[in-house]
Order: structure tokens, then sequence, then C-alpha cells
């Protein structure tokens, strides 16, 4: 359980990200209509699966982004 608080929090805070939570969550259910197309015949609107795949890369994107950004702290050492 601690990995996965751990894994949401960026590095200096303390409360799980809402940006993360809401990317972890849109993954889970993109990897749960994938799993069901294939295995189980289930079919998905085309515009539904594109929208949450947006979702999912936008928030990684975004994520990946907040490791590149410089801090005043950072920027006054320097």
């Amino acid at each position: 359980m601690r990995f996965l608080i751990a894994m949401l929090t960026a590095e200096e805070e303390k409360n799980p990200s809402s940006k993360r939570v809401i990317t972890l969550l849109a993954f889970l259910l993109l990897a749960t209509i994938v799993i069901s197309e294939l295995f189980l015949g289930l079919t998905v609107g085309a515009a539904t699966l594109e929208s949450i795949t947006y979702i999912v890369l936008g928030g990684l994107g975004f994520t990946a982004a907040e490791k590149f950004r410089f801090t005043r702290s950072e920027k006054n050492t320097e």
C-alpha cells in the first residue's frame, strides 16, 4: 500500500496528486476495455476508446513534464 501511495505522490508532497490518481484510474479503465474487447468479445465505441487514451497519454505526459521543471529554490542556488 505504501508503494502505491508513494507512486501517486510527487517528491516534495505528502498527499497523492489528483492528476496521477485520475491517470491511474483511466489507465486501468483502458486496460479493462482492451482485455474485454480481446477476450470477451465486447465492443466499445471508437470515440470512447480514443477519449480515454488521450486522458491517459495527457496525464502521463504532464506527470513526466513535472520532473523537468525548476522550482524557485533550485533557481536561486544555481
